[in-house]
């Protein structure tokens, strides 16, 4: 784990924030002033999800979605962990008036933004503030994601994404929003999910040094890349995820791991999984 990573996870999640501000505040400053900033893009110091330019990710997320997720621009959208709108503002040139969205996030300052900048002016798409307890992002409620019920109504969405939600949450907090997916999700919809996922393969490349993160502390079904920050960044067993995965009357149509343990095929930094509901 690098040295300024390792700093920024020693920080309490609140002080995270502020050293995001702190850090990018001349750049902000600058494109500001500069105008290089569009209306729905948040400064830099502001996005607490991910590396990259805000609307080229935002971009190849929707790509992904139509590609492997079967999304249409009829779709009805669930952003699981919708951060800071990254997705929500690349599908607002996309969805037609039949498409809706929904995104909700633990972290207030993103759906403030959201609300502010993107439902003001695109009432279909609407964020929820869920005050949950997670140790990278929000230590201020005890409330857990493992007893969480997704707001929504059964049978109501055709896509459901979390990019970069899992690597975040801990087994049984997992467990509880797999079976909430399989609740919100239509029967012919479709997940499209991000993980760290651990096979031998990977496991082997991992203990040589050639994968890009190393997750060390090992436990049953996952491992962590800091014991001090466990939702940091978490990474699970396949066959232990898998399992998960069927318990909660789901199934796996395909998996492509990511360019962070180096495979040939990657479609993002990430592995990218595709579930939907049992047939």
């Amino acid at each position: 784990m690098g040295l300024l990573r390792e700093v920024y996870y020693a920080l309490p999640p609140s002080l995270r924030f502020v050293a995001r501000r702190v850090y990018y505040f001349p750049v902000d400053l600058y494109e500001g002033i500069a105008g290089k900033r569009g209306e729905m893009i948040p400064p830099r110091g502001m996005i607490f999800i991910g590396a990259g330019d805000f609307r080229t990710q935002g971009l190849h997320i929707l790509d992904l979605l139509k590609r492997y997720a079967g999304l249409t621009p009829g779709s009805r959208v669930l952003d699981v962990g919708c951060g800071i709108g990254r997705l929500a503002v690349a599908l607002t040139g996309y969805l037609d008036d039949k498409g809706s969205y929904e995104g909700f996030d633990i972290v207030r300052k993103g759906i403030d933004w959201c609300e502010k900048k993107i439902s003001s002016n695109y009432p279909r798409f609407r964020f929820k503030h869920i005050d949950l307890k997670n140790d990278l992002y929000n230590l201020s409620t005890e409330e857990e994601a493992k007893h969480f019920v997704f707001p929504y109504a059964e049978n109501s969405f055709d896509c459901v994404v979390l990019t970069s939600v899992f690597t975040h949450m801990m087994p049984e907090d997992v467990d509880n929003y797999l079976g909430q997916i399989a609740s919100v999700m239509k029967k012919e919809g479709k997940c499209l999910a991000t993980f760290f996922l651990i096979n031998p393969e990977i496991k082997e490349r991992m203990v040589a040094g050639n994968t890009q993160f190393n997750f060390k502390h090992t436990f049953e079904g996952y491992s962590l890349m800091d014991k001090k920050v466990k939702e940091a960044n978490i990474a699970f067993d396949e066959e232990y995820l898998q399992a998960l995965i069927r318990k909660n009357g789901m199934q796996i149509d395909s998996v492509h791991y990511g360019r962070w343990s180096y495979s040939p095929d990657a479609l993002d930094f990430q592995d990218v999984m595709i579930i939907s509901k049992k047939e």
